[in-house]
């Protein structure tokens, strides 16, 4: 019912948008107000002409034979901002006021709505009214139309009048073009869905803050204002209120600063001086001032203030800049309680560097930082309360919270209680599961939000404070050199991130422990990731491809292999092609949306994973028939179940050129799942962190583990702490070369000349013992193909050189096989083939279930 009620609102919503859409097209043009005139001019876009004119609607007052004054308004404007203006000036003088496209009665659709566009239509409309030269005046918006003007056509501009002008980019809003983009592009997003996706029948198409105003705002740059005003060399007045609250008034400053001719007067008014209707005052100072411009009074570039000229070829001191105020305030402030939402220390942290900067309170951006630590905190504590448990195993919740994570932490809350709302504050990140618990757990609401608070009016004003100390001489000294600013800002941001992750954890033994953890991964080549250590062995590839003429000739390596088993490969399917190996090959058997029929066959424990999985991703060794049943039900993917195989592991990696008769061993890799032993006085959680050799994978085995990491293990007990031998799983690896023996390679070779067109890649077996693996008794519980490593690289004894090596020799000869099947025939699998298929296997790897 719920559904019908769905479509039936889908439905009328889309016919009403619809007949909207119809009314407002078959509207007719609004007719041009009485007292406006109207030409054409060539439509712009930026600086480059385009195809066919638009109408511009303006008000031209005053006497034809005196020098022109052309008004131009603000954004979201029109000519009429100037009525209280206009009539005073038109006495004296000839005096245009344009609606500029997009705005009034001017066209409203129009390619570029930027500033720039529009002094290229007021120079269309100054020609079109043979007018050679004006006098400019330039309200918010307008300045930039006016200092473009100028940039464009120096010769055609008499003077400039800025009036609650806009300029330099370092006083608008956020101070940063790009931030600023960003924030006008949200802002156009939001006011082009009102327009187009309401059905309003036009009702908003000629709204004051339309599309026009936001597309303005959003296709402008007033980068190039700061240069413009350094280079202008005309007369210049610039008017401002002491208290506009839109445009700083240290913003006149500077660009008085950066025009040394230009005379500053400042009232005591607002942004929205012009708009005063009783005792307007600016005539009185405009007029003077384009008086003494006509008598050839006033002072230009070339005859200002030496004094003046040479502060004005000093460079901008960011020091300068005022505190935020008015709007530009609360936008930030509402920045930095929106960013909690995503990170609440990198939010902090940022208020600290504005504190440092000076342009914010101390208590503003402290009190910014806890609303929306409030805010965000209370939502988790409710989605909790609300939707349990349930919620953990949905996205997008189960991108950053693991089973294992949640139920830790409703352990520790149900041991300590609201404590742990309190220490979890000086914890990042056991945050966001503590207060999850504590929703899950339904913690009184006014308990939790007791001890929250607490912990945040500890918490956040320490870390903002903290910031504050370090950013404040940082960002002094490198405020004196402005190309190493923004590397000062990421170094006091990377110095307190690592402050608040770090020292909390010195207090504690665990917490002193795991930082040794994060060093020896840090340290030990063999931990690093992917992205880290593997760019050499990527570039030695790419310029195998080039050599051999094939970037992708490792495809042809295993044909009998979709992509040589390049990723996501079926491991049904190379099972299947070792059917001929018989008893060698442990039975499994492919469980497709979860029909489990043949599975009980198999007996227990039953290995269970994805038929595409990778990396141990998804694999469970269930040991009774409930825990099999419980994950055929929840995978969403096709699944391996494969009959558990005792005893030892080893990878042999495996190769055979076509033109050889035999195969060979390439390297062999002996694999110890890792165990600690107990002493009847420590727990497992500290045998873990005590012992050596488990110290670098210590959270993986914690996390593991977690159910049991408080038992004390009885003295001379061993616990096996992983039953996968995969080494990002927490597995030790050795180079097992010493194992090879003629009988183990005859084995390997045997099983491999069973699977027609496969060359080159390492199957995991198990054997009973180390001596029947020597003799070639085994067990083959996968073979993986041509991206499979030679693992045993990652042999504590090795170095780094050492395992570049083996895996430059590893793909060589990966090339030179797929070299060898591509002249038989074999085809070779395309780059945007490979790219489709890593986009299919992440798909697919976002939904196994990782235990």
């Amino acid at each position: 019912m719920t559904g019908k009620i769905v479509r039936a609102l889908a439905a009328l919503y889309l016919v009403l948008l619809a007949a909207s859409w119809i009314v407002r097209h078959a509207q007719p043009e609004r007719p041009v107000p009485a007292g406006l005139a109207t030409v054409d001019v060539p439509i712009v876009a930026g600086d480059r002409p385009q195809a066919g004119t638009l109408r511009i609607a303006y008000r031209d007052a005053g006497p034809r034979d005196r020098p022109a004054v052309i008004l131009l308004h603000g954004s979201p404007g029109g000519s009429y901002d100037f009525d209280n203006v206009l009539p005073a000036l038109a006495k004296e003088y000839r005096v245009i006021a344009p609606d500029l496209p997009g705005f009034g009665a001017s066209e409203r659709r129009i390619p570029d709505y930027s500033f720039r566009a529009h002094a290229r239509y007021v120079l269309e409309l100054m020609d079109a009214l043979r007018i050679g030269e004006a006098h400019l005046v330039g309200f918010s918006m307008g300045g930039g139309v006016v200092l473009s003007m100028a940039d464009i056509a120096p010769r055609r501009v008499r003077s400039i009048t800025m009036l609650s002008a806009i300029g330099a980019q370092e006083y608008e809003l956020l101070g940063d073009y790009r931030m600023n983009h960003a924030l006008h592009g949200i802002q156009l997003a939001l006011i082009w869905s009102l327009r187009e996706l309401t059905p309003h029948f036009g009702a908003l198409d000629h709204s004051l803050f339309g599309v026009s105003y936001a597309r303005n705002f959003y296709d402008s740059d007033q980068r190039p204002l700061r240069g413009i005003l350094s280079r202008f060399a005309a007369p210049m007045l610039i008017i401002h209120g002491k208290e506009d609250p839109l445009v700083p008034i240290q913003a006149a400053e500077e660009h008085a600063r950066l025009v040394p001719q230009a005379r500053i007067v400042m009232t005591p008014a607002s942004h929205f001086m012009v708009f005063v209707r009783q005792d307007n005052r600016l005539p009185g100072v405009v007029l003077p001032f384009l008086e003494s411009v006509e008598r050839g009074d006033a002072p230009t570039r070339a005859t200002a203030d030496p004094e003046r000229i040479a502060a004005a070829a000093r460079p901008f001191d960011p020091r300068s800049l005022p505190k935020f105020k008015g709007i530009p305030r609360l936008i930030v402030l509402a920045l930095i309680s929106a960013s909690t939402l995503v990170s609440e220390d990198l939010s902090s942290i940022g208020a600290g560097l504005l504190i440092a900067a000076g342009r914010l309170s101390f208590l503003a951006g402290t009190v910014a930082s806890l609303l929306g630590i409030l805010i965000g905190d209370i939502l988790l504590f409710l989605i909790g309360r609300t939707l349990g448990r349930a919620v953990v195993a949905r996205a997008p919740m189960r991108w950053f919270i693991t089973p294992h994570q949640m139920e830790r932490s409703s352990e520790w809350f149900r041991e300590r209680g609201p404590m742990v709302i309190l220490a979890s504050r000086f914890l990042p990140g056991t945050r966001f599961t503590t207060y999850l618990a504590s929703g899950v757990l339904r913690t009184p609401f006014w308990t939790f939000m007791l001890w929250f608070g607490v912990a945040a009016i500890l918490w956040t004003p320490l870390l903002v404070g903290v910031t504050v100390l370090v950013g404040a001489p940082v960002l002094d000294v490198f405020d004196r050199f402005e190309a190493y600013a923004l590397p000062a800002v990421v170094v006091v941001f990377v110095i307190v991130t690592i402050a608040t992750r770090t020292i909390p954890k010195l207090f504690t033994w665990r917490g002193r422990r795991l930082l040794a953890s994060g060093w020896r991964r840090l340290v030990r080549w063999e931990y690093w990731p992917p992205y880290v250590f593997y760019p050499p062995v990527v570039l030695y590839a790419a310029w195998l491809g080039v050599r051999l003429r094939g970037m992708t000739l490792f495809t042809a390596a295993n044909p009998a292999i979709e992509a040589g088993g390049f990723i996501g490969e079926s491991k049904a399917q190379i099972l299947t092609g070792l059917a001929r190996a018989g008893d060698t090959v442990a039975p499994w058997h492919l469980v497709r949306g979860g029909d489990a029929e043949g599975v009980r066959d198999l007996g227990l424990p039953l290995v269970l994973k994805p038929d595409a999985g990778q990396r141990g991703s998804g694999v469970v060794i269930a040991k009774s028939w409930d825990e099999v049943d419980a994950y055929l039900r929840t995978a969403p993917y096709d699944v391996i179940a494969q009959q558990y195989a005792p005893g030892v592991e080893f990878g042999v990696f495996y190769v055979r050129r076509p033109s050889e008769d035999r195969g060979r061993i390439f390297a062999i890799t002996e694999k110890e799942l890792p165990a600690v032993t107990g002493d009847g006085a420590r727990t497992l959680e500290e045998l873990i962190l005590t012992d050596r050799r488990t110290l670098p994978m210590a959270p993986t085995y914690l996390d593991k583990q977690h159910e049991h990491l408080h038992d004390v293990v009885p003295s001379g007990e061993r616990v096996q702490l992983v039953e996968l031998g995969t080494h990002c799983r927490g597995a030790f690896f050795r180079d097992g070369m010493r194992h090879a023996t003629p009988e183990l390679e005859a084995a390997i070779d045997r099983v491999s000349r069973t699977f027609d067109g496969f060359c080159f890649g390492r199957y995991d077996v198990r054997s009973p013992s180390v001596e029947a693996f020597r003799r070639g008794e085994l067990k083959v519980i996968e073979l993986n193909g041509v991206t499979s490593e030679a693992t045993s690289v990652y042999d504590a004894a090795k170095g780094p050189f050492d395992a570049y090596a083996i895996l430059f020799r590893q793909w060589r000869l990966a090339y030179e096989i797929g070299a060898e099947n591509r002249a038989r025939g074999a085809p070779t699998t395309g780059l945007l083939q490979l790219v489709r298929m890593i986009g299919r296997y992440r798909a697919a790897a976002a939904r196994h279930v990782d235990v």
